[in-house]
């Protein structure tokens, strides 16, 4: 018998479970032999009837005899027997609708039962125990750690645990995955012995040792891949990439603005720029939390790159946000180069351009062929940037907003495209385990602090029974001149009986024109066309309409301070990370701010998850709440990149992270 053997081959079982072991992906020796069990049971310690207590699971050996097939009045099955243990105290077996069980058993056959023991009347009695027979080798079932394996609708962990105790030699087999220096290192065992000791162990020892080394290997392996792509991105060495850290004008940008940077968004800084000083091309992740000012630390980088003559790149997801970032982004790099003059330091004006879909063919084409030619300095648009006709002459710096997976064919494109840095920014706080762990080819800058005298946003989990109290504060808030978001999951009323009780911008729409008939209210959904989106927007902010109706289209980006009420329908339908990017469009000016998180229904309002938003403002701390609670997949569209399969408690393990982060880098000669 061979790992590779097909388990057709070796299995005694029927064509139907093969079938289903094939669909469980079970389809050799070695895919069994590497099935692992999600926990263990003790049952280790053989009890006596006399000593067993009762109304507890535990083993007792013995035999059993006067085993009967009874069937009820009511056309029931029962098999029974008499069980005596090694002292020859007496209890009665009962098995409730298993008759094979009575094909299976001999008269005065040594068994061994593990169930709970109870009193029935006068007697001792054990329900359908399940039971092994002595005298056949080592105990499966019973009488040591037994592995509880995931299960299967049609194949259960005792068929699991009698088939791979079949073919427990060819353990021994199973090659080894890591290097023998880690494994030293670390003091693991090699991959057969901690295979063979999750399935066959001897003592909870074993099996966290092998437990330990498994879910090091899980993100070991994570993160050798990661920094495979990190080499693959940057490539061979080439002082093209050299773009020196001007200290100086970095300096001189901070005695430009009108605010004093935190301290993460001079450290961040400094780490980019570091980074932009090497031989080969940056891949970093700035990461923040709402509002924490990574627009800024991008500002900063990019006017060095242009005092330096190269080319930016900015890309952002959606075109409002990309008009937004072209405004305020345009604004602070004109302001710095009119400080710059006024104080008779040499700054060329930065030459903004802005190109998305919505552009006309003529401007763009006209637009393409500046930045072919050197015209502008910083080019901000959607993801049709970097793709088809659009060529630079001399592109440095690639930043993409909110795209932190970015695929390889993309990278690819922009290498052609010039000698590029790399620089991601999420404002979706990722827990930095998970980061390390999702976003490994990056390296990783974190913004920790917000800037300014921001005060915490006011949040309160609502049931709809209390919409009218809210309402009367919204219209209070608006009297004195501020303006509220309200955010709607669905843009219509959606056919789905399961949605009909969600609310939809539409219909949300009709409802507060009437509740807020003194007021004007304006809705955004992404079926509109940019000019319109835009055109809205553009009247929100300069006070048009006191209420904008909204689906989740302005969770990214949406600057609007004078905004400090924002209401969210349906709020149990999204993730936390979700609800703190939601809040994040308030909050953004000194006043004092607030977010409603509406439920659906009444018993939702006192959801415990929805109430850690009433008590933490960190996005890190909630993105963690939200990482044990819904898995990476749903919380940051890892789906198709593996992430899923590493367990949750891995990733919260940041010493566990770090040192399988410093193995990879060991092995790699990084």
């Amino acid at each position: 018998m061979q790992l590779s053997t097909p388990l057709s081959q070796v299995l005694r079982t029927t064509k139907e479970y093969i079938a289903v072991l094939d669909e469980m992906g079970l389809r050799t020796v070695e895919d069994l032999l590497l099935y692992l069990p999600r926990a263990h049971e003790d049952l280790s310690t053989m009890h006596t009837l006399g000593t067993a207590p009762l109304d507890t699971k535990v083993t007792v050996s013995g035999s059993v005899e006067k085993i009967r097939l009874i069937r009820t009045r009511t056309g029931k099955q029962l098999v029974t027997g008499k069980f005596t243990d090694s002292e020859g105290t007496v209890c009665e077996v009962i098995w409730f609708n298993q008759p094979h069980i009575k094909r299976m058993l001999s008269e005065g056959e040594g068994i061994v039962l593990t169930g709970k023991l109870i009193e029935n009347g006068y007697k001792l009695q054990m329900q359908s125990p399940t039971f092994e027979k002595q005298g056949g080798g080592d105990l499966v079932h019973s009488g040591r750690l037994v592995p509880i394996y995931p299960q299967h609708d049609k194949i259960n962990t005792k068929w699991l645990r009698e088939k791979i105790s079949l073919i427990k030699e060819s353990i021994e087999d199973i090659r080894e995955t890591m290097p023998h220096e880690i494994l030293e290192d670390e003091n693991f065992p090699p991959r057969a012995q901690a295979v063979y000791a999750m399935h066959f162990p001897e003592d909870p020892q074993q099996v966290e040792r092998a437990l330990n080394r498994f879910a090091f290997e899980e993100l070991y392996e994570m993160q050798i891949e990661a920094l495979e792509r990190k080499k693959e991105w940057q490539g061979t060495r080439n002082e093209k990439f050299i773009i020196p850290m001007n200290i100086d004008l970095i300096k001189d940008f901070f005695a430009s603005l009108k605010f004093t940077p935190t301290d993460s968004q001079k450290v961040a800084i400094f780490e980019i720029l570091t980074d932009m000083e090497n031989d080969v091309p940056m891949s970093r992740l700035l990461e923040g939390d709402v509002g924490s000012g990574k627009t800024l630390v991008a500002t900063a980088v990019i006017a060095n790159v242009i005092e330096h003559g190269g080319q930016c790149a900015f890309m952002v997801p959606t075109e409002v946000l990309a008009k937004q970032h072209t405004e305020s982004i345009g604004k602070t790099l004109v302001g710095f180069h009119n400080y710059c003059q006024k104080e008779g330091i040499s700054m060329p004006c930065p030459k903004v351009a802005l190109l998305t879909g919505s552009v006309p063919k003529a401007q763009g084409e006209e637009i393409r062929a500046s930045i072919q030619t050197g015209n502008f300095d910083l080019i901000i648009g959607t993801h049709a940037l970097i793709e088809g006709k659009v060529q630079f002459e001399n592109l440095r710096l690639v930043i993409v907003d909110e795209q932190h997976r970015f695929g390889v064919a993309q990278r690819e494109r922009l290498k052609s495209k010039g000698s590029p840095h790399f620089l991601s920014m999420t404002a979706t706080p990722i827990p930095r385990t998970l980061a390390l762990t999702a976003y490994g080819h990056h390296d990783l800058s974190v913004l920790t602090e917000k800037p300014g005298n921001r005060k915490p946003i006011h949040t309160k989990v609502v049931s709809p029974t209390d919409r009218k109290t809210v309402e009367l504060f919204i219209d209070k808030e608006i009297e004195a001149g501020r303006q509220a978001f309200v955010i709607c999951p669905l843009i219509k009323e959606s056919t789905n009986e399961d949605f009909s009780e969600i609310k939809n911008v539409e219909a949300e729409k009709k409802r507060l024109d009437e509740s807020f008939s003194h007021r004007k209210i304006a809705s955004l959904h992404g079926k509109m066309t940019p000019q319109e989106k835009e055109q809205i927007m553009r009247a929100f902010k300069e006070k048009e309409y006191d209420i904008l109706v909204s689906t989740s289209v302005i969770e990214v980006g949406i600057d609007i301070p004078n905004s400090t009420i924002i209401v969210i329908e349906g709020s149990e339908r999204f993730g936390l990370s979700q609800l703190h990017q939601f809040r994040g469009r308030v909050g953004r000016s000194d006043i004092k701010s607030h977010c409603f998180l509406f439920t659906t229904n009444p018993e939702q309002a006192r959801s415990a998850r929805l109430k850690a938003m009433e008590k933490h403002d960190s996005g890190f701390h909630l993105a963690e709440i939200d990482l044990k609670l819904r898995g990476p997949g749903e919380m940051f569209g890892l789906r198709q990149s593996g992430i899923p399969e590493v367990s949750v408690a891995n990733l919260l393990n940041p010493e566990l992270v770090v040192r399988a982060r410093k193995a990879a880098e060991k092995y790699l000669q990084l």
